[in-house]
Formats: structure tokens, sequence, C-alpha cells
């Protein structure tokens, strides 16, 4: 069964992609143009932000995110292990040093509660991670940085659309960052990436960060790097927004029924906490016996992944770090979870094999 429905998707607006492409094929123009100025700012009308800057990946969202807001050397990021490597490469990338929060074992996002025992007079950030397009608790995590004037910078790279209290995520911190990985919500036909914030200051650096440092050609003010988001990128994924809701309702009706036949199963089934509206990227169980499952839902012919077996602090490129912590739900959790097909193509039928095939293992 196909986990992430790419091709059934693609086939539903492959005349408008088709279209969108020959269009910058004909303008001759295929770096920092008008596609990529128009998808800016139709994706910050959609997030709620002033500004949007496109970027070559999520990656270099974050990278450039921390680096826009003056973090480095000397200073402390907290953040949580239980993610993509990405959000803590982006911190040590920049010299500075992450410092990790455990987890609260229901959303899989930063424990708020956790947060304040772990700042120091080094601390400059916090990153929270809306991890698996669940939204992390924000209103306890923006009060505390407001007590210790701290920045708050959002990884939502698994969650375009997500609501907090009703606001999309990536407009409620200072800065945030968005992926458009093909598997994303909102995918791109390659990599390509987002940062979106209201800051007039900070727009404008990472602006010119993306570009060599440039605010205009042959000047450069900053040591900056090439990560633009291309034109066609750009263009295919202005007609995928347009698309985004409706793709994450039906990822939620996914859901919907996941919850119904997995009920009683003794697989914990994912929460929605009543300030969220969880937009599905991945939809992810816990089970005490998870390899056993893994392994019989792979002989139905059910391809289900982690996300992720090994949490950041005990990866071997951050041993040299000296972490010695114990971060016991998020050990847990890695110990635990597994992630079923989802995606907005999936049907009623789909499921209904998957959670038989999970009852009768």
């Amino acid at each position: 069964m196909d986990c992430v429905g790419l091709k059934s998707q693609y086939d539903e607006i492959a005349g408008e992609i088709k279209a969108a492409l020959d269009r910058v094929l004909t303008s001759g123009w295929f770096i920092l143009g008008q596609e990529l100025a128009s998808f800016e700012e139709e994706f910050a009308e959609y997030i709620g932000t002033q500004y949007a800057i496109g970027l070559n990946s999520g990656s270099d969202a974050l990278l450039l995110a921390v680096k826009a807001l003056g973090i480095g050397p000397g200073d402390e990021v907290l953040t949580v292990a239980h993610t993509y490597i990405s959000s803590v490469d982006s911190i040590v990338r920049n010299g500075a040093t992450p410092v990790f929060v455990d987890i609260d074992p229901e959303t899989f996002c930063i424990d708020p509660a956790q947060i304040e025992d772990k700042i120091t007079e080094k601390t400059k950030a916090i990153l929270p991670v809306h991890l698996y397009g669940q939204p992390a608790d924000m209103t306890p995590i923006m009060n505390i940085a407001k007590r210790h004037n701290l920045f708050v910078i959002e990884d939502a790279c698994q969650a375009h659309g997500a609501k907090y209290k009703g606001e999309k995520v990536g407009g409620i911190g200072d800065i945030a960052c968005f992926s458009f990985y093909p598997v994303k919500n909102l995918g791109a036909y390659g990599d390509g990436g987002m940062v979106v914030t209201n800051d007039d200051e900070l727009a404008e650096k990472v602006k010119m960060l993306r570009n060599y440092g440039q605010p205009e050609k042959h000047r450069h003010v900053f040591v900056g790097v090439n990560s633009r988001l291309d034109e066609m990128q750009s263009a295919i994924l202005s007609i995928k927004l347009k698309y985004l809701d409706p793709w994450n309702q039906s990822r939620h009706q996914v859901a919907d029924w996941y919850n119904e036949y997995l009920n009683g199963s003794g697989l914990v089934t994912p929460v929605e906490k009543d300030y969220a509206e969880h937009v599905y990227h991945l939809y992810v169980v816990r089970c005490k016996n998870r390899d056993t499952v893994q392994q019989k839902l792979t002989k139905c012919g059910i391809h289900t992944q982690i996300h992720y077996p090994v949490p950041v602090h005990k990866q071997p490129a951050y041993q040299n770090l000296g972490f010695d912590l114990s971060l016991p739900a998020t050990e847990q959790a890695c110990r635990e979870i597994l992630s079923l097909p989802i995606h907005p193509c999936l049907t009623h039928d789909d499921v209904r094999a998957v959670a038989d095939a999970i009852v009768t293992t």
C-alpha cells in the first residue's frame, strides 16, 4: 500500500502543473523571478504573516532563521531530541549549543512544564517543533520566552495549515520555518523551504543571507549562502497551495477512520488537543510490540515507517558534544512509535484494511 500518495496527487492536478511548468520554461527566467515573488506573497497571506522568504530547503530555512537572530558560539537554544535532525543541525551549524527538553508523551512536542528548568544565562531561544502536524502548546512557550527575553523559532516543517487556538502555526513566534520536501502536506517536486516572520529586519536579513549576503548585486554585507527557491518549484507550490486545506481535511478524515477502527486494538492513537487543529502529516501510533506489528504489516504489503527510531542526543554525529542526559518520554516514544500510511488519496477501504491487519496481528 502506498504510504504517501504522490502519484495519485499528481494525477489530480497534472494539467495545472504542466501548464505552470510550461509558463516558467517559456519565460526563460528561473531564479528570483515573479513566480517566487507571487508564491511568497500567497504563502505569507495563507499563514498570516507579513513576510515569507523562499529558500531551497526546510533545513536551510532553520539554519538561516537561527543565523538571522544572531545566535552563535556561546549561545544555547532549547529544543527537543524527538524530531528530524535538521531541527538540531540548524543550531549546531551556527556554532550554538542545543539543550534538550523532554516531550509531552501525548503530543510528542516539547513539554512546556520542563522548559524553565533548562534556561541559563546562555539561553537565547526556544525552538519548538510542531511534530507530525500537531501544534506544540505555544501559549506557555511564548509566556516563558517573554519572561526570559528569549526568541521563539517555530519549526513548522511538518505542520502546513495546522492551527493553534485558531491561529495558523508559523505566525506565533518571532520566526518560523517550513519545508516543501515532496512528502510534506504542501510538497514541491524537489527540495524547497520557507521562512516566515512579521519582523521587517529579520525578513530583510534572511533575504540577503539566502543570496550570498547581498542587498543588491555585487554588494555583500553578510557571509551568506546560495539558498533560493527556484521558479519551477514556486509555480508548482502556488498551484498546490490552493489544494492544501482540502487535502488537510482529507488527511483528518483518514485519521478519524483510523481512530474508529483502531479503538480497542491496544494501540495508542494520536491525541488532538483542544487547542489544536492537527493536520496529520503523519499518523503515528504507539504500540508496545512495535517491531512485531511492523513486520506483520510488511508481510501484508502495508508499508510503515518509524519517525524517529533514534533520538538526536543519541545520534553518533552528536556524541562529541558530550550529552549525558535522560529524556524518558523521548526514549520511550522512540521504542513504541509507528507511522501508518496516510495521505489525502487514501480510501476508507484502505484504512480498514490496515486496521484489520493490525487487529489480527
